[in-house]
């Protein structure tokens, strides 16, 4: 058979396998074993238990159940209701102030916990009704928080970022900081949609309602900078050449599970045995979709369908740029469907060779294609932080949800166009801290 066409129909059956329901990290590996049976023959199973291994015979791999923790732990407290108390104290008499505190929340949860759900609650629990209760549109109130808790997977330390980097063995360090200046520009981006949104529905007389004191304001940080220390000594660790980034997580999540107790007092063997055993879970999940989509990509260059479709694509004759718009509505429509996680793993072995035979710069490519992830994050079907959010407001619909989202993914298709006319947003901090790539 044609590899081209075997890779449709490899296409095809595998997301007929993983709509039914089926794991992600168990379905790559039913279709992986169904086309090396039906082609390669039952000898081919030998190297499977030997390539599922070895996938996770990765010392970088150590990093996300590090960060993971790290996250969870934060998560298990009250920072982020404290993060956004000490924002609004600061801002609340800036014009906007409680919608761009919000926003600011999720973005600083986002670098603490690296994950999108867990800023979505963390921030949305008390963001939410006092955003309503001051006038803002339920949609602002919604999708702004929603929007803002995908920033998780974009603002290092990133785990999404880290999968990238084992899958495609690219530096960890540079793909971090590569996310930094697109991640403040979606802020950004945002704030500025939210604000106009606000100004427009002519609803928020009472943004400004909030007055604190000088000392109201000062008493709440000594809960919140241990955290905001940790992410800066966490960065420096790393970037100054002191700790690898699997060194550097430890650590990290270390002194997040230290914080908790000390300052949260989460003293409790239950609370932090609940920290742990939901990171595990986590961290298995993850691994296990590594795994899986090792010898998923396998299967595919052993049946010479990642080889053939590299060398489809270079032989046509479009531009560069048609070429990455076609790549960027692929991973846009994956990202409707799929986790993040899962999209990664499965394209980009097949895409990276292509980009980088086009003459883009994988790090570069790895923060567009982390901003289409995000936009799946708040789109239909799957939509994560959707449901999420249902869930912290059940009075607001999904369609308001929705609706108030669907402003932050124009946002989002904005930064992707500011990063393809200008690329040093995401090259220029990696190239000035860590030298220019070989």
């Amino acid at each position: 058979m044609d590899p081209l066409v075997l890779g449709g129909l490899v296409a095809l059956v595998t997301i007929l396998v993983l709509f039914s329901g089926v794991s992600v990290a168990m379905g790559l590996l039913i279709v992986s074993a169904g086309f090396l049976v039906a082609f390669d023959g039952m000898r081919s199973l030998e190297l499977m238990p030997e390539i599922l291994f070895g996938k996770l015979d990765n010392f970088a791999l150590l990093s996300i159940p590090m960060f993971i923790i790290m996250g969870s732990a934060i998560s298990s407290t009250r920072a982020g209701a404290d993060l956004y108390e000490a924002l609004e104290r600061w801002l609340t008499r800036v014009p906007g102030g409680l919608v761009v505190s919000n926003l600011g929340a999720c973005a600083l949860f986002a670098a603490m916990s690296g994950s999108s759900p867990a800023t979505c609650a963390a921030i949305g629990k008390m963001g939410i009704p006092e955003m309503r209760k001051r006038g803002y549109p339920d949609g602002v109130a919604a999708g702004s928080i929603a929007a803002g808790g995908t920033l998780g997977i974009l603002i290092p330390p990133s785990v999404t970022m880290i999968v990238y980097g084992i899958a495609t063995e690219t530096s960890i360090g540079r793909l971090f900081l590569a996310g930094v200046i697109p991640g403040l520009m979606l802020v950004g981006l945002f704030m500025a949609w939210s604000l106009y949104s606000t100004w427009r529905s002519g609803e928020a007389e009472s943004l400004g309602a909030g007055r604190y004191s000088w000392a109201e304001r000062f008493e709440i940080l000594p809960r919140v900078l241990p955290f905001l220390l940790i992410i800066l000594g966490v960065l420096y660790a790393m970037y100054g050449g002191v700790a690898t980034p699997s060194e550097t997580a430890a650590v990290g999540a270390l002194l997040c599970l230290v914080i908790a107790m000390v300052i949260y007092k989460m003293w409790s063997p239950r609370a932090i045995w609940v920290v742990l055993r939901d990171s595990t879970k986590e961290s298995v999940m993850i691994l296990f979709i590594i795994a899986a989509a090792g010898v998923f990509s396998y299967m595919l260059s052993s049946l010479f369908i990642t080889q053939s479709i590299a060398e489809w694509i270079g032989t046509l004759d479009v531009n560069r740029w048609v070429l990455m718009l076609a790549v960027n509505v692929f991973l846009l429509i994956a990202g409707f469907f799929l986790p993040p996680v899962a999209v990664i793993l499965m394209a980009a072995p097949i895409l990276l060779p292509i980009i980088t035979a086009a003459g883009f710069d994988p790090i570069w490519f790895a923060v567009v294609l982390t901003i289409n992830m995000e936009i799946g994050l708040i789109s239909p079907p799957v939509g994560l932080n959707l449901y999420v959010i249902n869930g912290i407001a059940p009075d607001i619909s999904l369609k308001t949800i929705l609706a108030g989202s669907l402003p932050y993914v124009a946002c989002m298709i904005i930064a992707i166009i500011l990063l393809c006319l200008f690329p040093g947003l995401a090259t220029w901090l990696p190239e000035v801290v860590m030298g220019a790539s070989l």
